[in-house]
């Protein structure tokens, strides 16, 4: 008899035990933590999966933390830079981690991707805006203390990607912009190859185009055109006719008197010309550049371009 009941206590016990294993597997699909900590988890909370899965994520928080505090100092010099552009609103961001090897790693692309929109979805609160362009500077405790998509700060994003790869990184600034309605945006990074609505690369730019008179141009592909120039040339201004063209044709820094990367038997400037077009204004980041620049300008500082 005793054999009997026993044999009918382990048949009943499976339907348990398999629930079990079906709620480990899907909460180490839906968290991607180790199986003992999902199996922690869920034992802790009486197979309770969303229990489960915030008690995960908190201790993963936790131990991003103490890991990001440990590695705080660690050079970074690596990292990616994104934009992201809509339609009035535009933001330009990097961030740096220590190797090139962490920095093709999709949980640092997701921390990039959330720094930028968190950028855009910050200059998209701002009013709307009296000049042609307005643009604010963002440094990295700035970026740090930005609200993420999900209410949590960007520090805790990093502090829990930093747990994960095990390797620093930093938020280390941003560049936000704003135009009138007859102003068009445009990004480019390089290198491309995302189709997303956050452009990830190792330069990146940004450059805002006015259309003098009306005529059927092309703005997006122009823009782009225009945008990836000045992330393959640098240069350091739009310049106007004040400007004299440099004699060192290599070394030229206004823009308007660059070749243009796409056709170097024009300049820039007949380009803009031919399209009846002005470009407002453009910026660029270079991933590990020297930043000392007006990008360290508080979160108060806004500059207009009349």
């Amino acid at each position: 008899i005793s054999s009997k009941l026993l044999t009918r206590f382990f048949h009943l016990q499976r339907p348990c035990l398999a629930a079990e294993k079906s709620l480990l597997a899907t909460l180490r699909k839906k968290t991607g933590y180790t199986f003992a900590n999902c199996k922690k988890a869920l034992e802790m909370h009486n197979n309770d999966l969303n229990k489960a899965e915030e008690w995960l994520k908190q201790q993963a928080q936790s131990l991003g933390w103490a890991k990001a505090t440990k590695l705080e100092g660690r050079q970074t010099s690596q990292g990616l830079v994104a934009v992201t552009v809509n339609n009035k609103d535009a933001a330009l961001v990097e961030v740096n981690c220590e190797t090139d090897f962490v920095a093709r790693n999709k949980e640092f692309h997701k921390i990039v991707e959330e720094a930028a929109t968190s950028c855009l979805a910050y200059v998209q609160k701002q009013p709307e805006v009296k000049e042609v362009v307005t643009k604010i500077y963002l440094d990295a405790e700035q970026l740090k203390n930005l609200p993420a998509s999900d209410g949590k700060s960007l520090a805790d994003h990093l502090a829990l990607m930093i747990g994960t790869v095990g390797e620093n990184a930093s938020l280390k600034r941003a560049f936000c912009v704003k135009v009138q309605n007859d102003v068009h945006l445009t990004g480019y990074v390089h290198p491309s190859g995302s189709n997303s609505s956050v452009l990830l690369g190792k330069i990146g730019g940004l450059l805002a185009l006015k259309q003098l008179v009306s005529k059927d141009v092309d703005l997006e592909k122009v823009g782009k055109d225009l945008c990836q120039h000045v992330v393959g040339m640098n240069p350091k201004k739009v310049g106007t006719s004040l400007d004299a063209p440099s004699k060192d044709k290599e070394n030229e820094i206004c823009l308007i008197h660059q070749e243009y990367l796409l056709d170097d038997n024009v300049t820039v400037r007949e380009v803009l010309d031919e399209n009846q077009l002005e470009i407002v204004d453009f910026k660029r980041f270079e991933c590990g550049e020297d930043t000392n620049q007006s990008v360290d300008q508080p979160l108060e500082f806004i500059e207009t371009c009349q």
